[in-house]
């Protein structure tokens, strides 16, 4: 290693590596570093947004791009209760384990806190720390499947809309299958295309991990998008691997058909 090299220019190099081997493990990424190559965050840099936070392109010195997912910041002092909280939770930990080509490869994450002073409803001032959360994801050009899904933006031929259902049914087959996990917001949206239109998984939010021995759980607390959620997941909140199985019978029905109703 160069001894005069840059901190960022280490990282770079760091990752680089990662993003050339899926099996290594996701690195602990600094805020900095991250603000760097996404020029700060900038509106220009922008790929996406969503209930939770925004999607940056990340450009490296090489050119080489990764999809910097920032997290709406949270306040310590509502983070037990913090639904963007969990969601982050939620994601880091379903990703940190999975090596699939059909599952979106997580690369890198952050977690940094800063302190600053608010002001409480009762008046009083305290001073709270505020983290900063981030996950970094290999680049996928092609975008989400939602925008090929209609015939009127792609016309997608009958060979690559079979082999689209095929990756699809192989990811979550491993997710079901090795992993335990139900994503419980397969849609569209949330499978991205590489350059050779395949299907990546993607935005691990709202999923549950099941116990080895366990198939199905019930809660409380429904989360998910209208017209892919299972009738039993909204009716009675049950959690299962069937609820995943409804959504990717409406993601079948909008490949096959090229509409979205």
């Amino acid at each position: 290693m160069d001894s005069g090299a840059t901190d960022h220019e280490v990282l770079e190099k760091k990752l680089e590596k990662k993003l050339q081997d899926p099996t290594a493990e996701p690195m602990s990424l600094p805020l900095e570093f991250l603000k760097f190559i996404t020029c700060d965050f900038s509106t220009e840099r922008e790929l996406g947004r969503g209930a939770y936070g925004v999607v940056y392109k990340g450009v490296l010195q090489s050119g080489k791009v990764i999809a910097v997912k920032k997290i709406f910041d949270v306040h310590l002092l509502d983070l037990d209760n913090s639904n963007n909280n969990k969601q982050f939770e939620n994601e880091i930990t379903c990703l940190m384990g999975i090596r699939h080509q059909n599952v979106v490869q997580l690369v890198g994450y952050c977690v940094q806190t800063r302190s600053e002073a608010m002001k409480l409803p009762s008046g009083e001032h305290v001073l709270v720390q505020t983290p900063a959360c981030l996950l970094c994801f290999e680049f996928e050009c092609k975008g989400s499947l939602d925008k090929h899904v209609s015939d009127d933006f792609s016309a997608l031929d009958w060979y690559m809309r079979y082999e689209i259902i095929r990756g699809v049914c192989r990811g979550l087959h491993y997710l079901h299958h090795e992993c335990n996990i139900v994503h419980l917001d397969l849609k569209p949206q949330n499978i991205l295309m590489d350059a050779m239109m395949m299907p990546k998984i993607t935005d691990f939010g709202l999923s549950r991990l099941l116990g080895e021995e366990k198939s199905k759980t019930v809660t409380k607390k429904l989360a998910g998008t209208i017209g892919y959620m299972a009738k039993e997941y909204i009716d009675k909140g049950i959690i299962s691997t069937k609820a995943d199985i409804f959504s990717l019978g409406v993601i079948l029905i909008e490949i096959i058909t090229g509409r979205r109703d």
